[in-house]
């Protein structure tokens, strides 16, 4: 089992601002039926800043994670990248915006291409990154880089399709394609949430160890504040599409004025204490 490390929380407000939103909205159907699940949220991530989007299902964390990939377009608001407005209008400048932005969902097993080899689904992250002219040798040396990097061996995944990994080995996998690429955002979707504890703990502490070799922006989105605690420099809480709280992992998590935020914390389960299910009880009453 990865051995957890001690917490260590910087502040980034005076970092360079790498992806910003300003009354970013999404809307979905028509009239009565007009549902905003992301509703006018501003947001500021800067350069090597591990932030979190913590909320519950249907809270809009996935919808906003999907508008920041460029996946869904904006009802209203405006995106900005590396300070400037982000302009993702024709299919090349969307392709040149995924240079700089990748993400890691939580299901690896929809995240490959079936057909592709394990081979392949690397030398694409090289040739991306303008690799194609290198050597072969010196692709193999990228590639058993990448995977070392994630506690892999190159050497036994050869010529194997990802479908052949482990769940854990799947989302291993997928940290290794972005050693490869280097883009200077990441935004990880429950990456974690389906794997086993132990490699629950690996993953994270691999994604704490890719930013501070690479210096890349972490925007993990996830329902289990826990491990936003854990992981996390600035967090931010999500309910009914609206941020109701922001700022340092350590005040928002150790001191939250929300109620959502005391609710998100008393519900994580304390072995020494008795558990209280009365939010249980209430949400079966709805």
């Amino acid at each position: 089992m990865s051995e957890m490390r001690t917490r260590t929380v910087k502040d980034y407000s005076n970092a360079p601002l790498c992806l910003s939103g300003r009354g970013v909205t999404r809307a979905f159907g028509l009239g009565e039926k007009r549902k905003l699940a992301v509703d006018h949220v501003d947001f500021d991530f800067h350069e090597g800043e591990f932030v979190s989007i913590v909320g519950e299902s249907g809270s809009g964390k996935t919808t906003l994670s999907k508008m920041l990939l460029g996946l869904l377009n904006l009802t209203e608001g405006q995106i900005l990248f590396q300070g400037k407005p982000r302009d993702i209008s024709t299919g090349r400048k969307q392709r040149e915006y995924w240079k700089g932005i990748q993400a890691i969902f939580q299901d690896p097993f929809s995240s490959f291409n079936v057909f592709h080899k394990i081979d392949s689904v690397l030398l694409d992250c090289i040739h991306m990154r303008g690799g194609r002219h290198l050597s072969k040798e010196k692709k193999i040396e990228m590639m058993t880089e990448a995977c070392s990097f994630v506690n892999l061996k190159f050497a036994e995944l050869t010529n194997k399709y990802p479908f052949e990994l482990s769940g854990g080995q799947m989302q291993r996998l997928m940290i290794a394609r972005i050693f490869l690429l280097k883009p200077r955002i990441l935004l990880a979707d429950e990456p974690t949430s389906m794997v086993d504890a132990c490699s629950r703990a690996t993953i994270l502490d691999m994604l704490l160890d890719l930013r501070n070799e690479t210096g890349m922006t972490i925007i993990f989105i996830t329902h289990d504040i826990g491990l936003a605690y854990y992981i996390s420099d600035t967090v931010y809480i999500m309910e009914h599409g609206r941020f109701v709280e922001s700022g340092n992992a350590e005040e928002v998590i150790l001191n939250p004025q929300a109620e959502y935020t005391k609710r998100l914390i008393s519900d994580v389960p304390k072995i020494h204490e008795e558990w209280d299910l009365s939010t249980v009880d209430l949400l079966r009453a709805e």
